[in-house]
């Protein structure tokens, strides 16, 4: 008896196919990713700070990237200032019970970012309304925002001055190539942070090198 088509898609073997071909396919988001890392580059510059946020698998996502840039990815250099706003449990509890569970991410970003920083979602729906407000309030502030998604990103691609879509309906490779991406962002900003680079242009270059 041949077995069904949810079956044959949680096999191991198609589900390595899969990513294997999605990872082929992210290569064109690479000049996206590397405006991403000139605007993390400029803000550092400028002694501002990234903050990030996500939920489930996507919050773990944003504490490893904030983890890589306060520490460090592959080189000794100075510590970056990246928050991610998932790790306070105080603060996420208080605002969840008395404001809403969607005002989480937004409350602490209109408490903390300026122009100048970036505020970096990640979601693989692009439809959780604490991320979609969270960038919401870092445009408002005057920050960067930045949305790494999958599908088509909606709603929240439209409160992202720049948008890392991953081409896939699939919540596990998504989250595999926001991995494999944030690793590639994590290389573009440890270099520059490295070699201590400065003005914008250099920026971009230091950027652009690592990531290719």
């Amino acid at each position: 008896m041949s077995s069904g088509g949810g079956e044959e898609r949680s096999r191991p073997e198609r589900q390595l196919a899969d990513h294997v071909a999605l990872s082929r396919e992210i290569e064109a988001l690479l000049p996206t990713l590397e405006l991403v890392a000139g605007r993390l580059i400029d803000a550092f510059a400028a002694g501002r700070h990234l903050y990030t946020f996500g939920n489930g698998g996507s919050a773990a996502d944003a504490q490893h990237l904030a983890a890589e840039l306060i520490g460090r990815y592959q080189r000794d250099r100075r510590p970056l200032p990246a928050v991610a706003l998932t790790v306070d449990p105080s603060v996420v509890t208080c605002i969840a019970n008395d404001y809403g569970y969607e005002e989480v991410v937004a409350r602490q970003v209109t408490a903390l970012a300026v122009p100048g920083d970036v505020v970096l979602g990640f979601t693989t729906s692009g439809r959780s309304p604490n991320i979609v407000r969270g960038l919401e309030a870092g445009r408002a502030s005057g920050a960067t925002t930045v949305l790494f998604a999958g599908g088509d990103g909606e709603p929240a691609v439209g409160q992202a001055d720049i948008v890392v879509l991953v081409p896939s309906d699939s919540t596990a490779r998504i989250q595999e190539m926001h991995l494999v991406l944030l690793h590639l962002l994590s290389e573009a900003v440890d270099a520059w942070a490295a070699g201590e680079q400065s003005g914008t242009d250099a920026a971009a270059q230091g950027s652009t090198d690592a990531i290719r």
